[in-house]
């Protein structure tokens, strides 16, 4: 609610100052002010104990209450609301990130990983969004060291494994689960900029890569779809095992498939256009092992690059970007494009016959 709309009429007066010009006060708002400023937290290692203790506490009494009722709901239903609570209360601690450290060093960091498996989606979601409160760029900047600790405790405690597993689980249609989608793949991109390995790491002990794949096949535009071609795009870029490992799951095919809806047709919007610009970064990256080159030549997708380039839309620069990764130090490639005649559609676009919109 706004302030402006807050305010209660009768509460005002007007006072005088020393050149007799009438102001109005609010005095409750002056009031409600003062109040919370005397009941603000100092978030502090004594703080920070408290939290900890007190979600430890109602941790214990939901795990006690599902093991003696768990075919009765109703009796553990309220410590899982308390635990909820617990997990919001947590996300302070995203203001002190200096604190870190001493959050690794009470050992509470396997606890929350562990919630990940918690039966009650509702409570996973809570701690996917703590993670990614924890670990936002905006937080972390300036806390090198903090951040590296509590990101190597999350790493060493399985986070990744857990956050992709309930990845797989959550459902897009429910707005909720359709949110922790996105905090998810914030957090593992979160993870990533702290730690550079964890690029790698993440494909090698999950099954992220398979999953995006996945989400980058379906048909339709969503903010997610778009999330999941940029974090691939990440995934690629600076890691030659994941380039290779990728195209052993028939990735070159999956990624060209994506583009290939956009042939003939244009992004509908900005953020789609962004996804389509990721998608053939993801594909340059594919192109660049020599194995994956083969892949391409033998996927058609020679041929697709230059019927986008016929086509003259959107993706036109990119796919001339693309066939310059595929042909790079691979004769084959070239071969195929002579001979499905690619050398006359190239002709035109550097002849200036043809509109290069985005590059």
């Amino acid at each position: 609610m706004e302030v402006a709309n807050a305010r209660n009429p009768a509460t005002k007066r007007k006072f005088d100052d020393t050149n007799g010009v009438a102001t109005d006060v609010d005095l409750s708002l002056l009031e409600a002010i003062e109040k919370s400023q005397n009941t603000l937290e100092v978030l502090d290692l004594r703080t920070l104990k408290k939290h900890v203790l007190s979600f430890e506490r109602r941790l214990k009494e939901n795990i006690e209450a599902r093991l003696k009722y768990p075919n009765q709901p109703d009796r553990f239903a309220d410590s899982e609301v308390e635990l909820h609570d617990e997990l919001q209360k947590l996300k302070v601690l995203a203001g002190a990130p200096e604190l870190y450290p001493d959050l690794v060093s009470l050992n509470v960091v396997p606890s929350i990983v562990d919630l990940l498996n918690h039966d009650n989606t509702d409570i996973a979601i809570d701690v996917v969004q703590l993670l990614q409160d924890l670990t936002d760029e905006d937080v972390l900047d300036d806390n090198d060291d903090s951040a590296r600790v509590l990101v190597d405790a999350l790493v060493d405690n399985s986070a990744l494994e857990l956050l992709v597993q309930n990845l797989h689980r959550l459902n897009d249609s429910d707005p909720d689960e359709n949110a922790a989608v996105y905090g998810t793949l914030a957090t593992v991109e979160n993870l990533i900029e702290v730690k550079p390995a964890v690029a790698e790491l993440v494909c090698e002990k999950t099954k992220l890569l398979k999953w995006l794949l996945g989400k980058i096949k379906v048909r339709e535009f969503d903010s997610n779809k778009q999330y999941a071609s940029e974090i691939l795009a990440i995934l690629l870029q600076s890691s030659t095992v994941n380039q290779k490992k990728l195209g052993q799951m028939n990735g070159v095919d999956v990624v060209l498939q994506a583009v290939a809806m956009y042939k003939s047709k244009d992004p509908k919007s900005s953020d789609e256009e962004e996804m389509l610009e990721n998608l053939f970064d993801c594909l340059c990256c594919l192109l660049m092992p020599l194995e994956n080159k083969e892949r391409f030549v033998k996927a058609e997708g020679v041929e697709l690059m230059i019927i986008i380039m016929k086509q003259k839309k959107l993706a036109y620069g990119s796919a001339i970007r693309a066939l310059d990764f595929a042909m790079t130090k691979y004769p084959p490639a070239c071969e195929r494009f002579v001979d499905v005649l690619g050398l006359k559609t190239a002709f035109a676009a550097f002849m200036g016959k043809a509109s290069t919109t985005k590059t």
